[in-house]
This record gives structure tokens, C-alpha cells and sequence, in this order.
């Protein structure tokens, strides 16, 4: 009986204390997991500085400061009290990013009012600590926007004290361009605290001092290979500003198409697509001044003597015969004629100082083979290779006249150096090397790696992106010097108003904070540690303005995510 007695228990029971323990367990575990995972990103928040790109140089502190929905903005120049068009604008913006949680993009603040009225959030905050922007440009005047403006500016954010809930923002900065560039980053500082539904910086006091490392931090985009709207192009530009970029290379023509309306020559824009597939001069005004409230240059490009096949549509004799139809036809005065007149409506609507003409991939075959292109030749005693150099350079003379430094393709570097204007700018793109020896002859260099920096490249990871340095083998200060900085490369063939955002983001971004950052910042051994969180965040933060950008670690940029998760996790 004993036996049976003791034996029963445990065969009825045994299975029960086993599963209760089983369960309880796993629930142990699961929520260990969970809380590890939940540590892991508190962890982050608390070792890395979620700002991108890096400032220079900063401290920060472990106080949160609030910030009133109804921020105002206080415009100090030389003079005192200043008017800047450019910064009044570039505060309403910021400010209704920073504060779309609270109803500012509705009525600017009519939801909050109505919150208050029905008593909903009463009692949770009673003052904030930051209710004024101040902003001191040592300027009189919003300077001319151009290659090499001062962009440097200081960030400064106070606690309160004992006697006052008050804190203190302040920007300082040389010019309107500065001031801008740290609007940015007090856009990055301040987020939404959704349990008390006001927008907080954390980490206060902060103390931030920021320049560029590099004068220019590109992206080119191209409007050849597939049309791009307005408004598309204007929320690439848009972005760009939330990265610090400052160059928009706006490749317009190729030999696929010619949208751009020329009034010199109104028959060119026949090489477009449709005829609801172009950009009018208005159009273009317009994509510049947007872009310069932004403080961000257009460079213009047209791409001679090849790629522009598209040229013969309105103007047939500009291709050396009907059956070969690039390069341009290097035997006619009126090829550059027509050139030039394109400059010169160009100049009127773009007025930064550099101006692209190409020079890449001519295939001279068509020059050989076409008869009267051949007797000029001979008349001239020229092979095609110095007609190369002869079209190349007669390009270049007539964008000089114009008061526009040329830039580039490195072919020309390549094929003629000795040749070449000193004021040429050589755009690197074929690989790594070119730019050491661009600048060893003492011409200027910009970065564009078609291995790590050309976007339409899906398979190029975050983070050769990231690592890419455009001073690599240049040694001489004198020739780092001469390295005006680099440009990530958007060609369209694979890209349209469908996908062109998610191409470009979040990989521009990681070259984005190489051409701004010091390189002591940029350069941990473990990238994945110090930089692939803080590209992740900004990643989320772009997301959350409503740029498309892609997951950071797909194996093919562009690509959707693999399954779910949180936005700071992919």
C-alpha cells in the first residue's frame, strides 16, 4: 500500500510540476530577452551621440530640458535685431518638424490649444525650459552662396538654474549658412516624449562647435535616364539638407534625353521623352532657389562630346551622320556655337561658380567613319585622340568665358593632362588613385569612387560607403588641400520617381558624415559599433520625415525589409 501510495503521486504529478517549471522558464527567458534587447538599445542611447553627422567637437551633460511648442525665434545680426529671408524661413520648417507630434502641423498649434482647452495633458507641463531660439550671424547681409562659404557654427544649450525654470539655445555662426547647418542639428537634439507629449532635449547642457571637413559634399543626380518631376527633386534637395550635403550635380542631359528648355536653341528640348517629360527655365529657377534656401549649390552638367545623342533630335546636323550620332560633330563651328549658346542660358539660372562638361566615355569611332569628319581631320592633321583633346578644350574655353570653372570626368586627366586649363576640377569616378595624381599636378580633385559612392552600385554595403576616404594616398598638406571633397553618384538608369529616394538613402548619409566629420570621428576600427546605430537612428529620423530611405543593412540597397522589426534594428 505504501508503495502504491508513494508511486501514484508521482506518476500524477510529475508531468504537472514538470510543465509548470518548463513554462515558467521559458518565461523567464523570454523575458530576459526582451529585456536584454530593451537594455541593449538604452545602452546605445547612452555611449553614442545620436547626431549625424558628427559634430566636430561637443560635450554633453545628463539633464532634460523642455521645449515650448510655441518656440520663437530671436535673429541677431552685426546691427542688432536682423532680418534673414533665408532664416525666417528655415526656423517654420524646422519647427514644424520638431513639433509634428503636438499638433503644429495643424493649425500650428491648434490641437495643443484644444488639448488644453478640454483639459487633456493639464497638469503634466506646467513651463519649458527652452521657449526662445536665439540665433547670431556676424553678418549684415545673407552672404553670396558659393564654394568654400563659412559654414562653421557653434550650438549652445543651457540648464536652468536655481532661480528660473529657463534655459538658454543659442546658434552662432559666421553667415546665414552656418546659422542653417545648426538648425539641423537643434532639430536632432530635440525629441518627442510621447509619455509626457512634449518634445525634450536630452542630454543638456550641450555645447557644440561644428565646421565641414570637406567644402564639398555632393550628390548627383540624373534626370536623363529617367525623368524626374519638380517635386521630386525638390524632396532630394530636402534631404540633402537633413545630412549637411551642399552640392546638388544636377546631371540634366544625356544622350537618352534633353528635358531642359534651352531659348537660345528652343528645338534641343525635342530630344525629350514626351512632351510632358521636361523641365521648363522657370522649372530650373526654381529647383536653384529652393535648393539655396537650403544652403545648397547646383552644379549643371552637360556631358560633351559624348552622350549627347540626344542633342540631334531638334538640331540633326550636330551629329557627325544620321546613322552615327555621338560624339557631337567636332568638325562644325556650329557645335559649338550651339554649346555655347547653352552656357549662356545656363549661366543665367545657375549661378555657382562650377559648371560640369563631362568628357567621359567617347567613343571616337563615329569621327573615323563618317567622311567629312575624316577629311577634317586630315586637313587638320589630327588623329581622333587630339580631336578628343581639341573638343575637350574648346568646351572648356567658352564655360571659362562664361566665368564657370570647368569640371571634369577624369578621362580628360586620363587622356591629356598636360593640356588641361589649371582652373579644371577633375571628378574622379573610375576607381581609387586619380585624385593623388590630379592634385600632385596641381589641379583640384572630387571624390566619386565608382566602387564605394556610386549609388545605382546596390551591392556596395553601408559600410565601404562609410570607409571611403577621398584623401587616401595623398600625403603633402598642400595636396590634401586641393581635394575639394566628394559626391555620391545617383545615375538613373534603374531609378525613377519610384525608387530614387530609397537609392539614394541611407548610403549617401554614411558618405555624408565622412565629407563633414574629422576624420579622428570616422575612422573606429569597429564601425559597426561606433557608426552603424547612430546610421540606423538617422535612418529612422529621415523615415520620420518622410523620406523613404531603405533599411541600413539589406544586403542590396533599396530593398525592403525582411521581415518585421523595429525600424532601429534594420
Amino acid at each position: 500500500m505504501i508503495t502504491m501510495f508513494q508511486s501514484k503521486p508521482r506518476t500524477l504529478f510529475s508531468p504537472i510540476l514538470s510543465l509548470f517549471f518548463l513554462f515558467f522558464f521559458l518565461l523567464i527567458t523570454f523575458a530576459s530577452k526582451i529585456k536584454h534587447h530593451d537594455n541593449q538599445l538604452h545602452n546605445h542611447d547612452e555611449s553614442l551621440t545620436y547626431l549625424w553627422p558628427l559634430p566636430s567637437q561637443f560635450t554633453s551633460g545628463n539633464h532634460s530640458l523642455s521645449v515650448d511648442p510655441s518656440l520663437t525665434v530671436s535673429v541677431i545680426g552685426n546691427g542688432g535685431v536682423a532680418d534673414f529671408p533665408t532664416l525666417n524661413l528655415a526656423f517654420d520648417r524646422y519647427k514644424e518638424i520638431i513639433f509634428k507630434h503636438t499638433g503644429y502641423g495643424f493649425g500650428k498649434g491648434l490641437v495643443r490649444k484644444l488639448r488644453e482647452r478640454i483639459g487633456v495633458g493639464v497638469g503634466v507641463v506646467s513651463s519649458y525650459n527652452i521657449v526662445t531660439l536665439n540665433i547670431i550671424v556676424h553678418s549684415n547681409i545673407e552672404e553670396q552662396l558659393k564654394l568654400g562659404v563659412d559654414e562653421s557654427y557653434t550650438l549652445k544649450i543651457s540648464t536652468a538654474n536655481e532661480s528660473s525654470v529657463a534655459g538658454d539655445a543659442t546658434i552662432e555662426a559666421n553667415t546665414v549658412f552656418g546659422a542653417l547647418r545648426g538648425l539641423e542639428t537643434f532639430s536632432q537634439l530635440c525629441s518627442f516624449d510621447y509619455t509626457t507629449k512634449t518634445v525634450k532635449i536630452n542630454n543638456a547642457p550641450w555645447s557644440i562647435q561644428d565646421k565641414p571637413r570637406f567644402a564639398y559634399r555632393g550628390l548627383m543626380l540624373d534626370t536623363s535616364r529617367h525623368y524626374l518631376p519638380i517635386n521630386v527633386i525638390k524632396q532630394v534637395i530636402e534631404s540633402m539638407s537633413y545630412a549637411k550635403l551642399n552640392v546638388l550635380h544636377w546631371h540634366i542631359i544625356d544622350e537618352q534625353s534633353f528635358p531642359l528648355e534651352i531659348p537660345t536653341y528652343p528645338n534641343l528640348w525635342k530630344g525629350s521623352y514626351t512632351k510632358w517629360e521636361r523641365y521648363t527655365v522657370e522649372d530650373a529657377y526654381e529647383i536653384v532657389n529652393f535648393a539655396k534656401l537650403r544652403g545648397i549649390n547646383v552644379m549643371a552638367e552637360i556631358d560633351v562630346p559624348g552622350h549627347a545623342e540626344s542633342w540631334g533630335a531638334g538640331y540633326p546636323d550636330l551629329w557627325p551622320s544620321p546613322s552615327c550620332r555621338e560624339p557631337l560633330d567636332v568638325s562644325k563651328n556650329y557645335t559649338f556655337d550651339v554649346i555655347s549658346g547653352i552656357l549662356s542660358d545656363m549661366r543665367k539660372i545657375f549661378p555657382f561658380e562650377l559648371f560640369h562638361l563631362g568628357g567621359d566615355e567617347v567613343n571616337t569611332d563615329c569621327w573615323r567613319n563618317t567622311p567629312h569628319v575624316k577629311e577634317w581631320l586630315q586637313k587638320h592633321n589630327m588623329t581622333t585622340k587630339d580631336a578628343y583633346e581639341y573638343f575637350v578644350l574648346k568646351a572648356q574655353e567658352i564655360a571659362l568665358s562664361k566665368n564657370w570653372s570647368p569640371v571634369n570626368w577624369e578621362e580628360t586627366f586620363n587622356t591629356f593632362p598636360s593640356k588641361l586649363h589649371p582652373e579644371t576640377i577633375v571628378h574622379n569616378w573610375l576607381g581609387p588613385g586619380v585624385c593623388p595624381k590630379a592634385v600632385a599636378k596641381g589641379f583640384r580633385c572630387i571624390f566619386s569612387n565608382q566602387g564605394v559612392w556610386y549609388l545605382d552600385h546596390l551591392d556596395v554595403p553601408w559600410d565601404e560607403v562609410y570607409t571611403a576616404e577621398p584623401l587616401e594616398g595623398i600625403q603633402k598638406d598642400e595636396e590634401k588641400k586641393l581635394v575639394l571633397g566628394g559626391e555620391v553618384c545617383m545615375w538613373g538608369e534603374t531609378a525613377d520617381a519610384s525608387d530614387v529616394q530609397q537609392t539614394i538613402w541611407p548610403r549617401a548619409a554614411a558618405a555624408a558624415e565622412r565629407l563633414w566629420s574629422p576624420i579622428d570621428s570616422t575612422s573606429a576600427r569597429n564601425v559597426t559599433l561606433t557608426a552603424l546605430p547612430r546610421l540606423q537612428h538617422f535612418r529612422c529620423l529621415l523615415n520620420g520625415r518622410g523620406v523613404p530611405a531603405a533599411p541600413v543593412t539589406n544586403y542590396y540597397g533599396r530593398r525592403a525589409p525582411d521581415g518585421p522589426g523595429s525600424c532601429y534594428d534594420q
